[in-house]
């Protein structure tokens, strides 16, 4: 196997690898043990859904490979079988090969049915995701796997065969019924037939003589239509002799309406090419007149630069302006200043101030530590009456959980209660549950007996209205989770250890449709545990592949009111609590009168800061306004030096609009030549206008002439039309007459009137008139027969036909159900026999497996109608403690590992009996205890390695230490990781030479012990 899911090449070799008995293959989860099961059903023709893990062949190849390979040889003498696949994950396709030549699955299908592998049977191949679906087998179900699995081919071929019996018989029970009850409602119908077909007979007769009389009418029809023919063809041949002669008159006309035609194409051709000459020149010209236009935008172009050079000198006297004023003014403040001026005795004044603050500042300060330190105090000691009370509350807590284990629902609508209890009117009091507190908790059961557990989780309403919105309210989010960690409550060191140890945070919780979608979520998230509505998934990532890898197990059932909370000690705690709480408000009050003071003495702080500011600030002013006047000074002189000479680029953009205009009169005399050249162009034209006139005219006068010349010929041409269409009519007619008459008297087209057509006619009238005044006496006569029609003959005559067939058919099938219910018999005894014989070895060795487990179980047969012969089943029954009674085996009764249990003793007491080559089991025991465990696989290696068992394969991740084995037996340890040597390195002359040392060590050591 090469490029399977986990690993790259696997190689089990028979002999010093498998074993003809038990072999057990165990390694770590995500070595790839898993893919001996894909290989096995692959390679031998099973489907993909069979596996549990995917639906497309091609999902089992490794990730990153584009093909995978099986190759399987099956033990068959004298010659093994060996089957080849070859997978390609491009399009899902598979190759197969049998002993190493092509071959259809067909064909491979054929072989493995041949020894009686049966990879859909449950009972032969249970892999790893589908040992749940064998306690879902219903008792129907379980009875066919067991037949293909052990039992012989006549067993499940009779069973077969005594369902299509039996439904065969049912069908022909009915049939019987049904076919009887016809068989009398069609004899009653035909008695009532009889009169009416006499009267039948009689009115045939009038019938056929009508028939007769029109069969010649239409003959004598025909023959005077042919008559008429032969006239109008006689015309026909005059009128056309007559057209010729007149078309020989007209052909000189002809030729010359032909010569003005051509002449008139000759000057429209003529005409075209002028045409194209113009459209030509006008081109040039526009091309000229566009040359003109650009050239007219460079010159407003050069005219807008010049403006806008003179509003930027305009704009630059603008700035110098307003400069000089700046500067003007800010001399006339500097004149005006006191030279020198004494502000010291001010600013030492506000010092003064400044100081006294901040030794009030100080002062408050010490006051404001202090009360902190007093608020820290009160703040520690409500912390530890808080934790107190924490401990407490914890209790009621655990009652939360058990509550939120037991009825999430209940739960989810209390936590919307606590977030939402302003809405409500009056007092609503939570689940009883949580509201009782038992004096002790030793008598909790008491009580948890005496009031109902739905009661216990009830809500308590004082307002009827307030209930009614409480249901409406609330229902609605029941059921919506998110992480663990806010389903519930708790202090937060218990909190924050929770986080650490268990990562409550991290782990979510979902609803049934998180366990549809659960493959997806896995895939598609990093979570390394999830929670559905009924079981908890653990997902690890293979340290050897980097493989993701899934379990889950089923939700265990939780408790509550289990512990008590002190009510007495938590209400001192409570005033305790209260207490400092009112000391807490005392201090915070103080506080805030200090912050106030504290706030006004920075604000009277800021202000004398400002004050000493602008008084710094007078003195700078007189230094600030020189340093603005140098400033401006420089932007003067810069300005005065940017001077832009206008009349000079004035000069400039006149010259550059002088050479335009000289550029422009160049094109203004090319556009003159261009347009003088059209000028003689557009005369032809108007000359080949006039010419082609003419010519139109020419023709229009000789179409004239020859129009007047042409009525006469237009009219014999007329005639002659009327006459061939009349002798067409005619000539249709007369096909149509004759085939009529041929058709009525059923004759084929080359057949000739047979003799006893014409002696009948010879008796009958010869012209139409006669004819039709007799037919119309027959058809009066025939209509007094009214309300028969052919169908009453035919009906009494098929009810009659089917009347006897109806009969000689109840016979057969009233034989054939006789012969059904011997077979039935004969096939129902001989397969009860042996189904009985089979369930009973079942039943021996499954008892006594049980029994050896101190447990009792029980296999028998089970039929609702011993009839329904698809009705029997096979029913497993298991009582696992002395206390309960026997119950069938299902999928919801037993718990997981009694359902393994079961599952591995029911195909144990298979492996003696069964009649396949080998079984597959695929980690059955990883929901047993650890004791089931040990019991059942001591059963298994007792069973699976007596003489004539089939083949078997048990694959597992893990043993218990100290298990019996057995020499038969063989144990395959798979090692697989990014670490191991490859394969293509090993050194299989050294592994072999080992090997050998190691056999003679042996044996010589046993020599050694026997001595």
């Amino acid at each position: 196997m090469r490029s399977d899911t986990a690993v790259d090449d696997i190689l089990f070799q028979a002999g010093p690898c498998l074993g003809p008995n038990l072999n057990v293959v165990i390694g770590a989860n995500g070595t790839g043990k898993s893919s001996v099961v894909c290989a096995i059903c692959l390679g031998l023709a099973g489907k993909p859904y069979l596996i549990g893990r995917a639906d497309k062949v091609g999902l089992f190849v490794k990730q990153g490979c584009t093909r995978g390979l099986v190759e399987i040889e099956l033990f068959k003498p004298p010659d093994n079988i060996i089957i080849t696949r070859e997978i390609q994950v491009a399009n899902n396709a598979s190759t197969w090969f049998l002993n190493r030549k092509p071959a259809t699955l067909k064909t491979v299908e054929e072989q493995i049915a041949a020894l009686n592998i049966q990879m859909d049977n449950l009972c032969q191949f249970l892999p790893q995701d589908r040992v749940g679906e064998f306690a879902k087998l219903s008792k129907v179900e379980l009875l066919e796997a067991t037949e293909k699995s052990i039992g012989s081919r006549e067993m499940y071929q009779f069973h077969c065969e005594l369902k299509n019996f039996r439904e065969r018989e049912r069908e022909l029970e009915h049939l019987c019924r049904e076919k009887t009850n016809s068989l009398e409602k069609m004899k009653q119908r035909v008695e009532r037939y009889k009169q009416d077909v006499e009267r039948y007979h009689e009115c045939k007769r009038h019938k056929d003589l009508i028939e007769m009389l029109e069969r010649k009418r239409l003959w004598v029809e025909y023959e005077n239509v042919r008559k008429q023919h032969e006239v109008v063809k006689q015309s026909r041949t005059q009128a056309k002799k007559d057209v010729k002669i007149l078309k020989e008159k007209q052909s000189p006309w002809t030729k010359k309406i032909q010569e003005a035609e051509e002449n008139s194409k000759s000057l429209d051709m003529k005409n075209k090419d002028n045409a194209a000459k113009i459209k030509e020149f006008s081109q040039k010209i526009k091309q000229k007149q566009d040359a003109l236009e650009i050239k007219e935008k460079k010159i407003e172009e050069i005219k807008q630069a010049l403006r806008m050079k003179k509003a930027e000198e305009m704009d630059r006297q603008k700035k110098i302006r307003h400069t000089q004023e700046l500067i003007e003014a800010w001399k006339n403040e500097l004149n005006t200043m006191v030279v020198s001026e004494n502000l010291q005795p001010q600013i030492d004044a506000v010092n003064n101030e400044l100081k006294k603050l901040q030794e009030e500042k100080a002062n408050i300060d010490s006051d404001v530590s202090d009360l902190r330190a007093e608020k820290r105090n009160q703040e520690r000691e409500e912390k530890r009456i808080i934790d107190h009370l924490g401990q407490l509350n914890n209790m009621m807590k655990m009652k939360e959980e058990n509550l939120k284990g037991r009825f999430r629902d209940t739960y989810s609508a209390l936590m919307w209660l606590r977030k939402n209890k302003d809405k409500f009117k009056r007092r609503v009091c939570e689940p009883m549950m949580l509201e009782i507190n038992t004096k002790d908790s030793r008598h909790a059961k008491y009580v948890e007996n005496h009031i109902s557990s739905d009661d216990m989780r009830a809500f308590v309403f004082e307002s009827q209205e307030d209930m009614e919105m409480f249901l409406v309210e609330a229902s609605w989010r029941y059921g919506f989770f998110s992480y663990l960690r806010e389903l519930f409550d708790a202090p937060h060191p218990v909190m924050s250890y929770l986080c650490y140890q268990y990562r409550v945070h991290e782990v979510p919780v979902g609803t049934e449709k998180t366990r549809d979608m659960i493959e997806r979520v896995i895939q598609e998230t990093k979570f390394r545990q999830i929670y559905t509505a009924e079981e908890r998934y653990m997902v690890k990532v293979s340290s050897y592949t980097n493989l993701t890898l899934s379990t889950n197990t089923s939700l265990r059932a939780a408790q509550f009111l289990s512990s008590s909370v002190d009510t007495d000690e938590r209400r001192q705690l409570e005033s305790q609590q209260q207490i400092i709480n009112n000391t807490l408000k005392s201090l915070d009050i103080r506080l805030t009168t200090l912050l106030e003071r504290q706030k006004h003495l920075e604000h009277r702080d800021n202000e004398l800061r400002q004050q000493k500011k602008e008084l710094l600030d007078r003195g700078n002013r007189r230094r600030q306004l020189e340093s603005k006047i140098s400033l401006k000074y420089d932007s003067l002189r810069q300005l005065e030096q940017d001077a832009v000479d206008l009349e000079k680029e004035s000069q400039l953009a006149n010259l550059k609009i002088k050479e335009i205009n000289k550029q422009k009169a160049e094109l203004v005399t090319e556009l003159k030549h261009h347009a003088k050249g059209t000028i003689p162009l557009n005369i032809l034209n108007e000359v080949f206008t006039l010419q082609r006139i003419k010519a139109t005219a020419e023709k229009n006068r000789l179409e004239s002439e020859y129009k007047a010349e042409s009525v006469q010929l237009r009219a014999a041409e007329q005639r002659f039309r009327e006459l061939d269409d009349r002798k067409q009519f005619l000539y249709e007619n007369c096909r149509e007459l004759m085939k009529q008459a041929r058709q009525a008297c059923k004759l084929s087209p080359d057949q000739d009137l047979p003799e006893e057509f014409k002696i009948a006619f010879q008796a009958l009238p010869n012209t139409l008139e006669e004819i039709d005044a007799f037919l119309n006496e027959e058809k009066t006569r025939a209509s007094c027969f009214t309300g028969l029609n052919a169908s009453v003959v035919e009906e009494y005559n098929k009810q009659t036909q089917e009347i006897q067939q109806l009969t000689k058919y109840l016979e057969e099938k009233k034989n054939e159900l006789n012969n059904y219910k011997q077979n039935i018999s004969q096939v129902k005894e001989r397969w009860l026999n042996l189904l009985t014989e089979m369930i009973e070895q079942i039943n021996e060795k499954f008892s006594k497996f049980f029994s050896s487990m101190q447990c009792v179980g029980e296999v028998d047969l089970h039929a609702e109608n011993e009839e329904e012969y698809d009705k029997y089943g096979i029913r497993i029954r298991v009582k696992f403690h002395s206390s309960t009674e026997l119950h069938e085996l299902t999928p919801y009764h037993q718990s997981g590992g009694e359902k393994s249990v079961s599952t591995m003793l029911y195909l144990m007491a298979l492996q003696e009996l069964n009649k396949c080559p080998f079984r597959v089991v695929d980690e059955i025991n990883q929901g047993m205890d650890p004791v089931n465990e040990r019991r059942v696989f001591e059963l298994f290696v007792e069973t699976a390695c007596k003489k004539r068992t089939s083949q078997y394969f048990f694959i597992t991740p893990k043993l218990l230490q100290n298990l019996t084995y057995n020499d038969k037996m063989t144990v395959l340890f798979v090692y697989n990781g990014p670490f191991l040597l490859e394969t293509k390195k090993w050194n299989t002359k050294g592994f072999r030479k080992e090997r050998r040392r190691l056999a003679m060590m042996h044996s010589s050591s046993s020599r050694m012990d026997q001595l």
